[in-house]
């Protein structure tokens, strides 16, 4: 008789040339991500060769209940790491049935940013820092932390180890190797400054990718605690008091900062950026203002600043790029819980499109 991690692990090239392809989209509260899966005759390798799909629009609020229907685009593949073998992981965004993106698809605007000529000539680089909370599941508060209690204050849990300050690592490690199965540019983890908080990297990724891969990289590590019995929490202050809020840091450059003379270019770019604070808080995170308060390794959310090695500014600027006169910048103000196609377009049409 078999075991049912027996089936769950079939290898189905063993017996067939179909796959399954698991198409995930982002729900209507903008942060809920939704996966349902199709049999396809073979192996896919470029998103045109996949078919449209559709879902029932009003079960996850993006549609009413009498025109329900949403198609899903196909946009970008991923190898599947929980079925692996020729299965995929598709992401996707979504259509009216006439074809008019929804209101939840943000990334149908940003791919119209990112195909700008003047955009895609400066090939825009960027590496995203995710940091996220795991949380017991049936009670909502962080793993490793006593129920109902607190743990010692912060110090020993940044990139620390032990049992004692590290707390859900198998989720990470399984995450980190998942992703990079994936396809997946992710580039790193570390714990964080508070107990049971934790950040991946990815990139450096060009364009449009970035967000797409930010996206699977939640899928998977949501589908991973799902796994675990642990609950993700990408809330950007999930615990209120003296402890580090959660942050989706976005390190960006283009290739004429990359290039001899680039610091300029950064500098010019950086007051721009402050020149539309205000447009940029408002659409980088919910709840944001509980995190962005001049405490905890961050600028207040009414103050932009910049400075060179300076975590606590809007804007940092790293010390190699200031000695080589040339390199990237890291925004430091999106929350953990913003819209990757939303950062990554509006810091490349702010920086790049945008004239004062």
């Amino acid at each position: 008789m078999s075991l049912l991690s027996d089936l769950i692990n079939l290898n189905l090239s063993d017996s067939t040339d179909k796959i399954i392809a698991e198409y995930i989209w982002v729900g209507g509260s903008g942060m809920d991500m939704r996966s349902k899966a199709r049999t396809l005759p073979g192996p896919v390798t470029d998103p045109s060769q996949l078919p449209k799909w559709n879902y029932d629009g009003s079960s996850t609020g993006q549609a009413p209940g009498e025109d329900s229907e949403v198609i899903l685009y196909p946009q970008a593949i991923f190898k599947d790491p929980f079925r692996r073998g020729n299965n995929i992981l598709v992401m996707c965004d979504a259509y009216t049935p006439a074809g008019e993106p929804i209101p939840t698809n943000k990334r149908h605007a940003a791919a119209k940013v990112f195909s700008h000529p003047d955009v895609a000539a400066e090939v825009p680089w960027y590496g995203i820092e995710q940091e996220y909370t795991l949380l017991q599941k049936d009670v909502k508060w962080p793993v490793g932390w006593p129920i109902g209690g607190y743990p010692g204050p912060q110090g020993p849990y940044y990139c620390g180890i032990g049992a004692d300050k590290s707390f859900g690592r198998d989720v990470v490690d399984s995450h980190y190797k998942a992703c990079l199965y994936a396809g997946i540019n992710i580039s790193g983890i570390n714990g964080e400054v508070m107990p049971g908080q934790w950040e991946f990297q990815v990139g450096p990724a060009v364009g449009i990718s970035a967000a797409d891969e930010i996206w699977v990289a939640r899928y998977i590590l949501e589908r991973i605690t799902e796994i675990a019995g642990v609950v993700v929490s990408f809330d950007p202050k999930p615990i209120p008091g003296d402890w580090n809020g959660a942050g989706a840091h976005c390190n960006y450059s283009t290739k004429s900062m990359r290039e001899e003379g680039g610091y300029e270019i950064i500098k010019k770019a950086i007051d721009k950026l402050g020149l539309r604070h205000k447009e940029h808080i408002a659409a980088y995170g919910e709840g944001n203002e509980r995190r962005l308060t001049g405490h905890h390794e961050t600028a207040d959310i009414n103050t932009f600043l910049w400075g060179v090695a300076n975590r606590g500014a809007s804007i940092r600027v790293g010390r190699d790029t200031e000695k080589e006169g040339k390199g990237y910048f890291e925004d430091r103000r999106p929350a953990s819980n913003m819209d990757p196609y939303i950062v990554t377009s509006m810091i490349a049409e702010t920086t790049i499109l945008w004239n004062p």
